[in-house]
């Protein structure tokens, strides 16, 4: 068999294994794994010599912001970024306008991305108009996704139609997802908690970004802790395949490890802010909402890395949630104001990169946590993995260069990152997406858009 290409002189790092091996590819597909030396002929040799090289990353929680919001990211952007990071799969959340809660909006999002994506994409659909899900299922949709909010007719950043606080409403659309097999990712949120403990804040005057930061921390997360004991019991009842986002608090691993434990199916994820952001103060009060999604007290800080590491957090997955500056600015003197989340699809490898080479974490976890496992979890087959037959979606790494991140080099619309200024050590040198490189460091992305619909093989559980 002749290949396109081969792969030669890398060490393909998996979940389990760092070993020397060559990777063929062939029709936009892994063809086959060879110890060095045993290669058939090939059309070209990507030379991977000092290399690492991974399944491309498989991001399932990112924010496009198109259509609607494109004046902070829209998809042509989003996915330059996404290239950049190593991230060959990445799925948008419903938070845009129209939100997709029907399969038609659904439909009309995804033909916007035709001939525009540099990268394999979806949408995570809002199931709550009801008579409209196994419609949206269809297109291949990876999950559900719910915001845990009080639906305030507001058109950022919980827009009509996506947010479920009412716990009937939610227990009925688990009982629907359920049905037809497809995950449900929920936002955790307890509204009348944080309603309280929001004006506590204010009868003191704190309004700022620092009470901004303090509120959902607050009792060390209760708002997290009580939102998430109704959703694992929910769960339990109904059966579905419940995925959590935003862990941050121990007592929420210690809940997810008891879940588990008594086989229910659930998944979670934890975000970069989570790991590297909001878990200095100095941040919150240096860089103020522009450190904000939330902020991780450190008596949190040891649960998360151990849940991480033992895989009671499952995945890794960005959270990728860009705004301009004019968005953060209103932080600074009330921190309501100011739009919460932080662009991270560009750099989030790296940091887990150095987090390894600091020791914190293996590299085989990190490719489990960021590949692998989302792949799995998801049904989606054909990524995650470097076995043949699998989408030709890798990413070669220069695991020994140390760089600093810098605002000039973001490819997001917003233009800057919490980020800028952080020395890593691990760097995504080369992403391939189904056999073309479409990014080079050195040189940046390379080609025309040639990103495809991720459709997901659900209905049989793992």
């Amino acid at each position: 068999m002749s290949l396109d290409a081969v792969i030669t002189g890398g060490t393909v790092i998996d979940e389990q294994q760092s070993i020397k091996l060559s990777v063929g590819l062939k029709d936009g597909k892994v063809a086959g794994i060879y110890t060095p030396g045993t290669e058939p002929a090939a059309a070209r040799v990507i030379d991977a010599s000092g290399l690492a090289v991974i399944p491309g990353l498989v991001d399932v929680h990112s924010h496009h912001r198109e259509p609607g919001f494109e004046y902070k990211e829209d998809i042509d952007t989003v996915t330059r970024a996404a290239a950049a990071g190593g991230v060959t799969t990445t799925l948008g959340m419903p938070n845009i306008s129209p939100p997709p809660t029907t399969a038609k909006i659904l439909d009309d999002i995804l033909q916007r991305y035709v001939g525009r994506a540099f990268v394999d994409y979806h949408i995570n659909p809002s199931p709550t108009v009801p008579g409209e899900l196994e419609a949206m299922a269809a297109t291949g949709i990876s999950a559900f996704k719910v915001f845990m909010v009080t639906d305030t007719g507001r058109d950022y950043p919980h827009m009509p139609g996506i947010g479920v606080h009412d716990s009937g409403q939610l227990f009925s659309i688990m009982q629907q997802c359920a049905a037809i097999g497809v995950p449900l990712m929920v936002h955790p949120h307890e509204q009348a908690l944080m309603d309280h403990i929001e004006h506590e804040l204010w009868d003191r005057g704190e309004r700022d970004a620092r009470a901004y930061a303090k509120a959902y921390a607050a009792y060390d997360g209760i708002a997290w802790d009580t939102a998430i004991a109704l959703l694992l019991r929910m769960q339990e009842a109904t059966g579905v395949h419940l995925h959590l986002l935003h862990v941050q608090t121990e007592r929420t691993v210690e809940m997810i490890a008891q879940a588990k434990a008594r086989g229910q199916r659930v998944t979670a994820e934890i975000n970069p802010w989570a790991l590297f952001l909001g878990v200095d103060w100095e941040n919150i009060e240096r860089m103020g909402s522009y450190a904000l999604s939330y902020w991780i007290p450190e008596k949190h800080h040891p649960a998360l890395w151990d849940g991480l590491n033992e895989g009671i957090i499952d995945i890794v997955s960005t959270d990728h949630a860009p705004h301009t500056r004019e968005d953060k600015e209103p932080g600074w003197t009330d921190g309501w104001k100011a739009h919460t989340g932080t662009p991270s699809t560009q750099f989030y490898l790296s940091l887990l990169l150095n987090a390894a080479a600091e020791g914190k974490i293996s590299i085989n976890r990190v490719i489990q946590a960021t590949s692998t496992t989302p792949a799995r979890a998801f049904r989606l087959d054909t990524k995650g993995s470097l076995t043949p037959g699998s989408d030709a979606d890798i990413v070669l790494v220069d695991l020994n260069r140390e760089v600093v991140i810098n605002n000039s080099e973001v490819l997001s619309k917003c233009g800057w990152t919490p980020y800028d200024g952080r020395t890593v050590k691990g760097v995504p040198v080369q992403t391939i997406l189904h056999g073309q490189t479409v990014y080079e460091r050195e040189r940046g992305i390379i080609g025309e858009p040639s990103g495809r619909l991720a459709v997901s093989a659900r209905g049989t559980q793992r």
